[in-house]
């Protein structure tokens, strides 16, 4: 919904494009840049493997619209029975073996060449030779495997082989095959009567058997592969057109069968050249949309973001990242996505941004995760539900237990959305899938990491977290304590005008934390000459011995030396803005005025009285100056009534106003308006009247 009302407002405010002062084409290559570089980044991590994004078992209602078959495809059996009747069909394959002629040849040559040498001797007579030899043939013509091939075809259940000989396969049953010792044992005993084994182990014939089968692999998968092929993987067929299911009908075992088969079907047309450029296209204009959409938003709403490099930098450094780790874990297999604490993000956000942009931010970014997964709907509305609460729970992280919390929360709603997303989808209780809640929790575990993040973030980007700002507003610090005890005036205004600042800025929804931070160290720079302040003066004034120029830049120089001294002790920049617009670029009008009142008709040197500035540019900083004008000169007010405290506030603040202060800042009349109250009710309760207790009478 959100981005019809963004097109809608692009689309009714096109006054914004023509008020534009001036057309920049480095800004726009700028922005073509990140969108392109962005775009790129996650795409070309994003899956394209064939996704079938529905979910269904047997005996559940179809939970989805009517699904027609947009093409014709074959209903693919069950895979048990495909594994049943391909085992069946292989059972009855008969592997392929070489025969080898030249190893009975030469055997026969061998033995016959022994006789005449060495077993003449030790056979009896000519028979005995005759017989080796009819044998030797016989196993040799049978066939001899090696032990372990004999024992593969046994263990396989192999009835048969087939026998290459020369060209010809010929079918050999395998009980009548010989492995090396069986042959051996098969001849010594073939006919004790005529022939007596004692004699025959005297011929060593282990020397004269060996192998002359040898496993064919390549004739044997080639043939297996044929069979294989030739099997049907399908007992119907689909036609375009025809209905398969609609939303309510029970997934019966047929049905199954049918969208399994429709699901493969899917999968193995999208794995085709063409099917992968078309989803590469769609996937480049889907996150192109979304993108573009964002920096609509930032154009539109965030503008500044474009001229501050870090936040610009965390916004699309956050989308990308969890991008490519979604589509990563998804691609490989890795862990459940559930795991992955996408609530980190708005949180990051919203601690260093602001609200709307953390929400936006995760809503482009789990939208775009979503087309990784088989099951988006759920993702997205967990997703979602989550980063609203985590947003929600941790507007200002300033303590360790807010953000345990915040994970607390989180789980919660997890737990509650995918509960309730079961209970309408499943109506079962005993389906409920517990390993989900496990995810949640390990999910929630891990969203406490985002503390030490904070940190890291802090430093690559150039933030400050409300965590920093809370260690820099402990008055025990090194540089607060030597402020205490080197300029205990000043502290003591610093301090007052933190209370003064920080309630004012909680009127107007401006950032407490920064602006109350921001006042202890605003004066920072006065410990470098703490006697030419009036508040740590005790009777002395050194100003008396000095020119009114030279008084000017002693006073205006604790600006410059804040700066030098914040510098020093590795101040956030954002507390260095503090220093240098509290007073803008405003005048030291007590030594300005001074001297045009003993200098009439003369123009003095205005730089000479003027602070370096520059003027406020944020809402806090403008509250720190209006509180620190309007604190020192409460100071000085003869008495204190609710009349001279509301005169007081209105002539400094309105002063300021018609000065200019306040135009480079985005505060509104109604906020002014607002501070002055404020103001004026704390002045009151702080300087409000005593009663005088009684003595007592003797």
């Amino acid at each position: 919904m959100f981005f019809f009302v963004l097109f809608a407002k692009i689309s009714t405010d096109m006054s914004y494009f023509k008020t534009k002062k001036k057309f920049s084409f480095r800004d726009l290559l700028y922005k073509a840049l990140i969108f392109a570089g962005t775009v790129a980044v996650i795409v070309y991590f994003l899956p394209r493997d064939g996704k079938f994004n529905y979910q269904f078992d047997i005996d559940k209602p179809w939970k989805y619209g009517q699904l027609m078959a947009t093409f014709d495809f074959p209903i693919y059996k069950d895979d048990q029975v495909v594994k049943r009747e391909q085992d069946s069909i292989l059972a009855r394959f008969q592997p392929y073996f070489q025969l080898d002629k030249t190893i009975e040849k030469d055997i026969i040559k061998k033995l016959r060449d022994d006789y005449q040498t060495d077993l003449r001797g030790v056979l009896p007579s000519t028979d005995y030779i005759r017989y080796l030899e009819r044998k030797f043939s016989e196993v040799y013509r049978a066939g001899i495997l090696s032990t372990e091939s004999l024992a593969k075809l046994h263990k396989d259940s192999t009835s048969a082989i087939m026998i290459i000989d020369d060209k010809l396969a010929n079918q050999q049953s395998a009980d009548k095959l010989y492995s090396v010792k069986d042959a051996y044992n098969y001849i010594l005993t073939a006919d004790t009567l005529h022939y007596r084994p004692e004699i025959l182990r005297q011929c060593s014939l282990n020397e004269y058997i060996f192998p002359n089968l040898t496993y064919d692999e390549q004739r044997t998968e080639t043939a297996k592969k044929e069979i294989l092929d030739n099997y049907s993987w399908a007992n119907g067929i689909v036609l375009s057109g025809q209905k398969i299911i609609d939303r309510g009908e029970i997934v019966s075992q047929e049905t199954y069968n049918i969208l399994e088969s429709l699901r493969k079907e899917s999968i193995k047309r999208s794995e085709s050249i063409g099917q992968k450029r078309l989803m590469l296209v769609g996937q480049i204009l889907y996150v192109s949309i979304f993108i573009l959409c964002f920096m609509l938003y930032l154009e539109l709403f965030r503008k500044d973001y474009y001229e501050r490099k870090g936040r610009l930098s965390l916004l699309f450094t956050l989308i990308m990242f969890y991008c490519v780790v979604t589509a990563l874990m998804v691609e490989n297999n890795i862990f459940n996505v559930y795991i992955l604490p996408y609530a980190v993000l708005p949180i990051i956000i919203r601690v260093f941004l602001d609200s709307r942009t953390a929400f936006l931010t995760q809503a482009v970014t789990i939208l775009i995760c979503s087309i990784c997964l088989r099951y988006p709907h759920e993702f997205i509305l967990l997703q979602l539900s989550a980063g609203l609460v985590a947003i929600f729970s941790l507007r200002e992280l300033s303590q360790r237990s807010q953000l345990f919390r915040t994970a607390f929360l989180v789980i919660l709603t997890y737990a509650a959305v995918y509960f309730a997303f079961e209970l309408i989808t499943e109506n079962d209780l005993s389906k409920i899938n517990g390993s989900m809640y496990t995810y949640f929790i390990i999910n929630g575990v891990l969203l406490l990491f985002t503390y030490p993040l904070l940190f890291l973030v802090e430093k690559t980007f150039g933030f400050t977290s409300n965590v920093t700002l809370v260690e820099l507003s402990n008055i025990n610090n090194s540089l607060l304590r030597r402020m205490s005890e080197t300029v205990p005036g000043t502290f003591q205004h610093s301090m007052q005008v933190a209370n003064l600042a920080a309630e004012a800025a909680n009127s107007i929804d401006a950032k407490s934390q920064l602006v109350r931070t921001g006042a202890l160290y605003h004066d920072i720079g006065k410990m470098e000459n703490p006697v030419f302040f009036t508040e740590n003066q005790s009777g002395v004034n050194p100003h008396k011995n000095l020119s009114y120029e030279q008084s000017a830049q002693v006073v205006i120089s604790h600006v410059t030396d804040g700066i030098k001294l914040a510098e020093k002790n590795n101040l956030p920049k954002v507390i260095k803005d503090f220093i240098t617009t509290h007073h803008g670029r405003g005048k030291t009008k007590y030594f300005y005025i001074s001297w045009k009142n003993e200098h009439p008709g003369e123009e003095p040197n205005d730089e000479l009285f003027t602070y370096p500035g520059p003027n406020p540019f944020t809402k806090e900083q403008a509250i720190l100056m209006m509180a620190d004008a309007v604190e020192a000169a409460s100071r000085s007010l003869p008495e204190y009534t609710e009349e001279s405290i509301s005169s007081l506030v209105d002539k400094i603040i309105d002063s300021q106003v018609a000065e200019g202060y306040f135009k480079e800042c985005p505060i509104t009349f109604k906020d002014i308006a607002t501070i002055k109250s404020v103001f004026k009710e704390k002045l009151k309760t702080i300087y409000h009247t005593r009663i005088s207790y009684p003595e007592l009478k003797k």
